[in-house]
């Protein structure tokens, strides 16, 4: 069970150390939390520890004596990869430990590990999260939760000390939903922005003040905020890959057909990433899509 001593914070085990997990693990190494980690990559491993954290070797070495268990991996088959099997989670973490999958996947993986954890006695979250890299290092999340209020009420402590807006949304599957739903909008958001960006510097407009101006009116917008250095710069460096908004994409347009709802625009701004992805890109941060509209425009370096 977790240890409830009255000023002892949970010891937390993390699972995946990217962009998005060894900040995160370290904003909460900060708070004090005992943190635990593993992740393939042992730079990383390193770096845990030099913030603070432990090292693990394994999967089964970190969770063993977690009474929380966090992860952060790029999709649904790495989250089942550490979950499942006899080196997994499942069949590691002790009963009453809270498993929170902080990572981008389908709905339906969410609620099969739900069902799943249970019958090991293991409670479950799915709290996916929006914020990109700098979110994540400055602990400003917006953090969209799935499950029962009374595990969502055991991790608020957590969740805040990751993130500025921390919601329940519903049951087991609904912070996946949700998140779909939030890449929909980030994604025609930035098509938009980069569509933008090329018209105005086509049309002769000083750009930076175009930019500046804009976001001061109703076309301001949290993207345009984050990603204007990006589009000024032509910066493409990763803080959320194209590969990764590729998968949500067909997150979001699999779980819409699924339910019946028609996604005109995010279709075809679906369409665009995988196109971008096709073309080498899809290592490079989302706000790329001007690398698109750029080719599309026969302006740019993208278009030589």
């Amino acid at each position: 069970m977790t240890d409830t001593t009255p000023g002892t914070l949970p010891r937390i085990a993390w699972i995946g150390l990217g962009i998005m997990g060894s900040p995160m693990s370290e904003n909460l190494i900060k708070a004090g939390y005992p943190v635990t980690g593993f992740t393939l990559e042992p730079d990383k491993l390193g770096r845990l520890a030099d913030a603070g954290g432990t090292a693990a070797e394994s999967v089964a070495d970190a969770v063993r004596d977690a009474d929380v268990i966090i992860t952060m991996v790029p999709a649904s088959p790495q989250v089942e990869a550490v979950a499942y099997g006899d080196d997994g989670i499942l069949a590691h973490a002790r009963p009453g430990a809270l498993l929170i999958d902080m990572s981008s996947i389908t709905p339906g993986t969410s609620v099969g590990l739900a069902k799943a954890a249970a019958e090991k006695g293991v409670r479950v979250l799915d709290a996916p999260v929006s914020g990109g890299e700098a979110g994540a290092v400055e602990a400003v999340l917006s953090i969209m939760v799935g499950g029962e209020r009374a595990d969502f009420d055991a991790a608020l402590p957590i969740f805040e000390t990751l993130g500025r807006t921390v919601v329940l949304c519903g049951p087991h599957g609904s912070g996946q939903t949700v998140k779909a739903a939030n890449q929909l909008i980030v994604a025609v958001n930035i098509q938009a922005c980069a569509e933008a960006v090329v018209f105005l510097e086509k049309s002769g407009v000083d750009l930076p003040a175009a930019l500046d101006v804009l976001n001061g009116g109703l076309a301001g917008s949290t993207v345009l905020t984050r990603k204007k250095d990006n589009f000024l710069r032509r910066d493409f460096a990763p803080g959320f890959r194209i590969d990764l908004h590729h998968k949500d994409m067909g997150i979001v347009t699999d779980a819409a057909r699924a339910v019946g709802a028609a996604l005109p625009v995010g279709g075809l701004v679906a369409q665009l990433v995988a196109s971008l992805r096709a073309q080498g890109d899809g290592g490079l941060d989302h706000s790329a899509l001007l690398r698109s509209v750029e080719r599309l425009s026969a302006h740019g370096e993208a278009a030589a």
